[in-house]
Order: C-alpha cells, then sequence, then structure tokens
C-alpha cells in the first residue's frame, strides 16, 4: 500500500503587485508504506510547501493527495489522526518544562501520561523533564520536536529540515535516532534536507524538487547513475595519451580528460580498471586515485 500518493499538486502564492508566484507545478509523488523519502532542493525550491500540502497543514490550488488511501483534502481530520510533522525549528511555549509541553500536546491529542511517558523515555528525556524550553540547548529542543510528533504514534512522520543549525556530533544523533525510531516502529518518514549525507544515510528514495517541480526521483544509487556519477578512477600521468583507446570499454560512463590528467567514471571500477590500466602501458602513470560520489555530487549538478 502507497503511504502517500499525490497527483498534479499547484500551490500559488500572492506576490506584492505582481500577482501570484507558482511554488509548486504539477508535482506528482508516490511514497511507499514503511520506507523513509527524502524530499531535496535549494533554498525557495518548495520543499516545505510540499510537506505542509502532504501533511494537510496546507490545500493546494490544484491536485489530489492520498495518505494510506484516504482523500486528504476531503477528509483532512482522519489524516491528521495518523500523521505528525516535527520542524527543524521547533518553537514551543518558552516558559513551559518539558513535560508540560508534552502534555499540553497529549491533551490536544486526546491521550494520557501513558503515552507522554512512552515519548520521553524513547527521546532519552528524563533528565530534562522539568527544564524550561527557553533552557533547553538546540538539540534538546529537536528531541522535545521529535517526541511530540511522536505521540500520537503516527503511520506517517513527516521531518522539515531535521538537523538543521545542529552541530555535526548532535546531528550524527538526530540521524540515528530518527533510523532507530524508523526501525522500532515500521513507521513511514518523508523528510525534507539541505544535507546531501544526511539524505544518502537515511533515505532510500529521494525527489529532487526545484523551482516547484520535480526534475528527478530515484533510490541514491539510481541517481547517481543517472547523472553518470559513477565510482570514478582518476589518473595522473607523463607523456601524452588519446583517451580514444577507452572508447571501446562499454562500462565507462564519462571521461574528463586534460593535460597530464585523465578522470574516468564507471558504475564499478574494480570491473574496469584491469582493462583501463592496459590502456596506459605505453605512459609513465604517476598516480591512481579512486572515489566514490555521493549526493553533493547530485545535488550540485541538479541544481544548476
Amino acid at each position: 500500500m502507497l503511504a502517500v500518493k499525490a497527483e498534479g499538486l499547484y500551490k500559488y502564492y500572492k506576490d506584492g503587485n505582481k500577482g501570484r508566484k507558482e511554488v509548486l507545478k504539477n508535482v506528482s509523488i508516490d511514497i511507499e508504506d514503511g520506507e523513509i523519502f527524502g524530499i531535496l532542493g535549494p533554498n525557495g525550491a518548495g520543499k516545505t510547501t510540499l510537506i505542509s500540502i502532504l501533511s494537510t497543514l496546507s490545500i493546494p490550488d490544484s491536485g489530489c493527495v492520498e495518505v494510506f488511501g484516504v482523500d486528504a483534502l476531503l477528509e483532512a481530520n482522519r489524516v491528521k489522526s495518523i500523521v505528525n510533522i516535527s520542524s527543524g525549528n521547533p518553537n514551543f511555549p518558552w516558559s513551559l518544562t518539558v513535560y508540560e509541553n508534552l502534555k499540553y500536546f497529549s491533551l490536544l491529542y486526546g491521550l494520557d501520561d501513558t503515552a507522554i511517558e512512552k515519548v520521553i523515555d524513547t527521546l532519552e528525556l528524563e533528565p530534562f523533564r522539568n527544564v524550561r524550553f527557553d533552557s533547553l540547548s538546540t538539540g534538546t529542543k529537536q528531541r522535545l520536536s521529535l517526541a511530540k510528533a511522536l505521540l500520537n504514534e503516527p503511520r506517517l512522520l513527516f521531518l522539515d529540515e531535521p538537523t538543521v543549525g545542529l552541530d555535526p556530533d548532535m546531528a550524527i544523533k538526530i540521524r540515528k535516532l530518527i533510523n532507530r525510531i524508523h526501525d522500532e516502529k515500521g513507521i513511514t518518514i518523508v523528510l525534507t534536507t539541505h544535507y546531501m549525507k544526511e539524505a544518502e544515510q537515511l533515505c532510500g528514495r529521494v525527489a529532487f524538487i526545484k523551482k516547484g517541480e520535480i526534475i528527478a526521483n530515484a533510490p541514491p544509487d539510481e541517481l547517481k547513475r543517472q547523472m553518470k556519477l559513477g565510482e570514478a578512477i582518476t589518473i595522473e600521468y607523463e607523456g601524452n595519451f588519446d583517451d580514444s583507446l577507452l572508447r571501446d570499454i562499454p562500462e565507462i560512463l564519462d571521461i574528463l580528460h586534460e593535460n597530464g590528467k585523465i578522470k574516468i567514471v564507471a558504475a564499478n571500477v574494480e570491473s574496469i580498471i584491469d582493462n583501463v590500466l592496459k590502456k596506459f602501458c605505453d605512459v609513465h602513470v604517476r598516480n591512481i586515485e579512486i572515489s566514490q560520489p555521493n549526493l553533493e555530487d547530485v545535488f550540485l549538478k541538479l541544481a544548476h
């Protein structure tokens, strides 16, 4: 079963005297039950707007959304009972403690203290139970936001920039926590992020949104292949080398050549390295380096 099925989403915002600005353009997306799905893109691309629509916080100007087969536009309250959202910039009543904030939201959800104690334990918030929100560190505020989002035991959890503004150590801890929550509870997670390493570590599939349009949607490894960003072998050499000698190796995806240095991209460097090195028998090879691509490379290529 699909956790999310969205088709033909358009969203416009007023743009002062210029009329309206198109923020989402014909966005269609399917998200499988139980997966961690990433939505990537530069600032202003439409990531947060898309999350807001999928989580029923905003209504599209046209298009349709189903969440676990429920029409999210016609039956928003049913959908709200099985989803939740956590923002990377949590904003809670500053004078309330961790427990008091969770109590407030549990009352809104019609839940008792059992739910509160469960998320306090899951997010390891017991030492901060009686600490006011304005006294919490940024990382602990983020854990509180995740705890709030888990109160109603959602089947679908939206995470909007879950590690934005965190130091590297805390970001790693939050990513591990997200993975643990996913593994233990088996919930579907949809996250937006600017961090390519985060998407690569967490997501089974990623969609790239640019100027309101989905321009790529695939597992990270498949995106790299689509963009011809496979593994790379870089060879530095002395003398003259004709790169046409490499063209008969079908596994090669791309060749970048400058004087004394050639970068060869392939889906699997190990499978071609012997054939490649045989082509360099008439020149002196100074250095060989093998590198792995990452989603940062994909992001840079798609964003520009």
